[in-house]
């Protein structure tokens, strides 16, 4: 039979998805599930595995019901994931140990402070590109085995398990108890603090601060293998054996699909949080000023290549509070028109510091404020803050890459949910002085799985195959004035100066 497809699982923070591309990179089919949100108690994040696993299935079989392309027709999948997000399972039993800890959740901040007591917040970022922080696994592992007596007790046993997202389905999809492949990409290995950068392997110096047993740990690979990692089972949901083969962080994945292979290309997503990422070349590029270095992508042996980027815990996170937690409306996409309805925020600004601050600030003590409120304020004002708050907090990240990489960023690529808001898009440009620029295809993190795990089967012949495939669909050119933008810039950081030391 033909294999005229590629699949491409993107489980996200709040969902799972399956999509089928074909030969254009034109999406054929698609079907995604939500998953619960857990949160435990005050800064804690959790999900279930099991469901997130289970979802995964489900989109799986509805796709290849509803599109009338069998598992065998696909020529490989790939999978692209929420990076950072702990799970711990039974390598037995194939049963989690715990509630995945999610990327957003700040428990592990006592963790955090203790071991930058020692020497620093930037102790580790020579060897990993990161700074300490709630965000990162390593500390989520270290949590795990401190409080969860069953994590513990497996780890000692030699039966657990640990990894990413990413691991956790490669897992089950290779099968699981019955010879499931323990793996993880250099991607998400690098968002752990435990990866070398340099060596792209565990450090055992690393390992040693953050208590972690190497043993429970996947096997790092190529984001795009020279053979598959493994295979899916033909019982399962594909009802195939087919090639899992390319594994990209979410975020890497986005960058993969906006066909930013040069060194400069840049782009920022607008999902759950907000991330920006420039292709750096094969040389990591370490910060002064907030950014992460981290992996971008690496082709079977080829020399790996390494991005900045620039994170923001909240961004479509806050409108989906606004519409769940104070009800001012009743889907996301009735924001923009809520927004409208003022012809500018009327001195609101909104800083969303739910769990701390992260790039270019790193802040895990911030809280969220809404400031500037007088009795002119109504919640077509408190509307636009909100969306205003992703641009601006974008415009901070912008500014530290271009200071950090040496380059001037003539404009950005942009992609994610949030770029389908017109008002948000143009002041976005209008908060940075350049174009900003949205390809036809935004839902560019499950087409960047896609592409690498298309590349790897050889369903595209290489880079340039896939640069032909981007087209633009809509570009916003910056109408404020400078003077303007500087100022509504001025107030914001006034606003972020009030949101800070509220957390000790």
């Amino acid at each position: 039979m033909r294999q005229n497809y590629i699949g491409a699982i993107d489980q996200g923070t709040t969902s799972t998805r399956f999509i089928i591309f074909d030969k254009s990179g034109s999406e054929v089919s698609s079907a995604q599930i939500e998953h619960r949100q857990i949160f435990p108690k005050p800064g804690w994040v959790e999900h279930d595995p099991l469901e997130i696993w289970a979802n995964t299935e489900k989109v799986i079989r509805k796709v290849l019901s509803q599109s009338g392309v069998s598992g065998s027709e696909l020529a490989a999948v790939g999978i692209t994931n929420q990076r950072e997000t702990t799970v711990a399972w039974d390598g037995n039993t194939g049963k989690p140990l715990h509630n995945a800890i999610v990327w957003q959740d700040t428990r592990t901040a006592d963790i955090t402070a203790a071991l930058a007591a020692e020497g620093g917040a930037d102790r580790f970022r020579e060897q990993t590109g990161l700074p300490l922080a709630t965000y990162f696994s390593g500390t989520k592992m270290k949590w795990l085995l401190r409080n969860s007596a069953e994590t513990a007790k497996a780890a000692a046993e030699g039966r657990a398990l640990f990894g990413t997202v990413d691991g956790w389905l490669a897992w089950n999809l290779t099968g699981g108890v019955n010879g499931g492949v323990h793996i993880t990409d250099v991607t998400n290995a690098s968002r752990t603090m435990l990866m070398d950068l340099e060596t792209l392997n565990w450090d055992d110096e690393l390992l040693g601060h953050f208590g972690v047993p190497r043993k429970v740990l996947p096997d790092i690979v190529s984001s795009i293998p020279a053979e598959p990692y493994g295979f899916t089972q033909k019982e399962g949901a594909f009802g195939a054996a087919v090639p899992v083969c390319g594994i990209l962080g979410d975020q890497q994945a986005a960058i993969f699909g906006q066909a930013c292979f040069d060194p400069g290309t840049t782009k920022n997503t607008y999902g759950t949080g907000c991330f920006m990422l420039a292709n750096t070349g094969t040389k990591p590029v370490r910060s002064n000023y907030g950014m992460l270095t981290t992996l971008l992508y690496k082709v079977g042996s080829q020399p790996a290549v390494y991005a900045l980027e620039g994170s923001i815990a909240v961004a479509g996170s806050l409108v989906q509070w606004l519409r769940d937690n104070l009800g001012l409306i009743s889907s996301s996409s009735e924001i923009e028109k809520l927004a409208l309805g003022a012809a500018d925020n009327g001195g609101v600004y909104f800083v969303p510091a739910f769990s701390g601050l992260f790039a270019p600030r790193w802040r895990p003590d911030a809280r969220g404020v809404i400031t500037g409120l007088t009795g002119y304020a109504d919640k077509s004002h408190i509307a636009r803050a909100v969306l205003e708050s992703t641009a601006f907090q974008t415009r901070e990240i912008f500014d530290a890459m271009q200071l950090d990489a040496g380059i001037s960023i003539p404009s950005l690529k942009v992609d994610g949910g949030m770029t389908a808001n017109s008002l948000l898009m143009q002041f976005q440009a209008d908060m940075l002085g350049v174009p900003v620029v949205r390809p036809v295809v935004t839902e560019t993190t499950a087409l960047g799985a896609a592409y690498a795990a298309g590349l790897s089967s050889g369903f595209w012949a290489g880079f340039d195959d896939l640069k032909h495939h981007w087209a633009e669909d809509r570009r916003w050119t910056p109408l404020m004035d400078e003077a303007q933008r500087e100022e509504q810039y001025r107030l914001w950081n006034m606003a972020v100066e009030r949101s800070l030391n509220w957390k000790e």
